[in-house]
């Protein structure tokens, strides 16, 4: 070990992540987190609102407005996107969240399966065609 590692500061911790999702609507997509997911909302900004943020437990989503697609084409389905991954601790839980969604009515892009890599995951779709990943250990 060097001097130079000795006395470099501790690295910074990081802490939590908010992926941001282009909506066309926040108040819609909101309403949405909220209503079918069990998220709640943190804050909306602007009158109507433009940005705004929706979290559940330590996951949180940012909304930002845009007047346009953001892919072009069916680029999203074709190479199956993600907007973001949420993860869950145990088996249990993704299974109870999937059958969750299943009961809210929400779109599927993917059914909960097993992957190869040894989670267990399912994608779904919000308002906006944005692909959400949640995640959780397959055994």
């Amino acid at each position: 070990m060097t001097d130079e590692t000795r006395n470099a500061p501790p690295r910074p911790i990081l802490t939590s992540i908010a992926a941001q999702l282009f909506v066309a609507d926040v108040k819609a997509s909101s309403d949405f987190f909220t209503a079918k997911l069990g998220f709640v909302v943190d804050f909306l900004y602007g009158d109507p609102p433009f940005y705004g943020q929706v979290s559940r437990d330590t996951a949180r989503l940012a909304l930002r407005q845009v007047g346009e697609p953001v892919f072009a084409g069916d680029i999203r389905e074709r190479e199956h996107l993600l907007s973001a991954a949420i993860t869950v601790a145990t088996v249990e839980e993704i299974k109870q969240l999937f059958l969750a969604c299943q009961s809210e009515g929400v779109r599927f892009h993917q059914p909960l399966k097993k992957e190869p890599w040894g989670a267990r995951t399912f994608v779904i779709l919000d308002l906006d065609g944005n692909h959400i990943l949640f995640a959780g250990p397959a055994d």
